[in-house]
């Protein structure tokens, strides 16, 4: 068995073994098999495609490529939850108090942003004090104190993947249904939960910008963890335009606080009603996902969801006393207000554009190694179906540099478009998988 013949038979449209792929990538790993042929396997992959049973087989390799999570000394199902990304996306930190708040231990490790995708590492991160890291005793021993624990990933979990996203990043082969898939889901299989929750983002500010190709990856996603004996299901949500009106760390925080004091409805409170209520069934904390969401509801009125997320937050050395005091979140130097052009309706909020922004402004990274500025991002006052007059303000964009507060600007403004007639309501969730 050699790499060449590996990348030939896939080159020709045939279907790799488990043995070849088991091959391959653990040579790649060790650094037998350089680059460049690890990178024609990739876009023979690309063109060719991978068979269902190629994909299961590919995931397996990467998932036992590192370090697997024993989560079993933890009581009960425990319940993860995965974004493919988004822009505004705060739902982690709504989503799991509430679904703790139920009674779902929640055990998760969560990433860092890149590009215009943000990342509920960095947002928690804003809130002073708080630690990311935490030894996995410590880990394991606040989830059975409290049901509730959000770290950053470990380094030692799928470094197979890890390599090969770095090689897919920049060869041009990220765009492939098999490879986003097992990449996705030998993290979150690596991760030691017993139920595994998707949201499969689609539209401008998704990776998958069709419907059409979320549910593709969603299910192939669902078969994978089944596969795995996981319980697997998916939500598929709209990200057409910005989820809430918060983009930016410190600001997502505090969007996602006030939602659970109750205070923010629309879109967020939506979406995250309908995570927690299949969080909360696949966790057994409910018989189906309509009981489910009236407990997520009962969590938010009742306080319980914000108990949770300050229980959190003080076992994670944070300084619970953000919940009611936002002035001890980093604040930005200087902002912008940006004023409407013209009246009419908002027809459309280009979420891509909006997330543009928020990296300009600071708040994203444009390489994983650049630093962020946790006070920096984007406020919209204005959302999709709203009239304008000239001159309303429209978004706040926040930042500590002239510069980057000006091309924030620049990218917010080209977001918007408006419109003489008031647009139709689009659906927020599209279709639930496995639920």
């Amino acid at each position: 068995m050699n790499a060449v013949d590996i990348i030939c038979k896939k080159r020709d449209g045939k279907e790799l073994s488990e043995a070849e792929i088991e091959f391959f990538i653990k040579a790649y790993l060790s650094g037998e098999i350089p680059d460049y042929q690890a990178s024609a396997l990739l876009m023979a992959i690309y063109f060719r495609h991978m068979s269902e049973e190629e994909t299961f087989n590919l995931t397996k390799v990467m998932l036992h490529s590192g370090d697997i999570v024993d989560l079993s000394d933890i009581h009960g199902i425990k319940v993860d939850k995965h974004s493919t990304g988004g822009v505004g996306d705060k739902v982690t930190l709504i989503v799991a108090p509430i679904a703790a708040s139920c009674g779902i231990p929640i055990a998760k490790m969560s990433g860092r942003g890149l590009g215009f995708t943000g990342g509920t590492i960095d947002k928690l991160e804003s809130i002073p004090g708080f630690k990311t890291t935490l030894e996995p005793a410590d880990f394991h021993r606040q989830v059975n104190e409290i049901g509730i624990a959000v770290i950053g990933q470990s380094g030692h979990i799928a470094p197979a993947d890890k390599k090969l996203y770095a090689l897919r990043d920049v060869t041009a082969t990220v765009e492939n249904l098999s490879l986003i898939a097992s990449s996705i889901m030998s993290k979150k299989l690596a991760a030691g939960s017993d139920a595994i929750l998707l949201d499969v983002k689609c539209g401008k500010g998704a990776f998958m910008k069709s419907e059409e190709d979320a549910k593709a990856l969603a299910e192939l996603m669902c078969k994978i963890g089944s596969s795995q004996g996981k319980k697997t299901a998916a939500i598929i949500s709209d990200m057409s335009e910005p989820l809430g009106h918060a983009i930016g760390n410190s600001l997502e925080v505090i969007e996602a606080i006030e939602l659970l004091k109750g205070n923010i409805k629309g879109d967020l409170l939506k979406l995250c009603l309908n995570i927690s209520a299949a969080m909360i069934y696949l966790g057994g904390g409910a018989s189906g996902v309509e009981e489910g969401f009236a407990l997520a509801e009962n969590a938010i009125s009742s306080g319980r969801a914000l108990q949770k997320l300050a229980e959190m937050i003080e076992y994670q050395g944070g300084n619970k006393l953000v919940i009611d005091d936002y002035s001890l979140f980093p604040k930005a130097e200087i902002y912008s207000e940006i004023k409407a052009e013209s009246s009419g309706y908002i027809e459309s909020i280009d979420a891509e554009y909006i997330g543009l922004a928020s990296q300009h402004s600071g708040a994203g990274r444009a390489s994983k190694d650049d630093e962020i500025d946790h006070s920096a991002g984007i406020r919209l006052l204005a959302k999709r179906g709203d009239k304008l007059e000239p001159s309303d303000t429209i978004a706040i964009v926040y930042s500590s540099d002239e510069k980057k507060l000006k091309q924030a600007c620049d990218e917010v403004l080209k977001a918007y478009t408006i419109s003489d007639c008031e647009p139709k309501a689009e659906p927020l969730i599209r279709t639930m998988i496995g639920l």
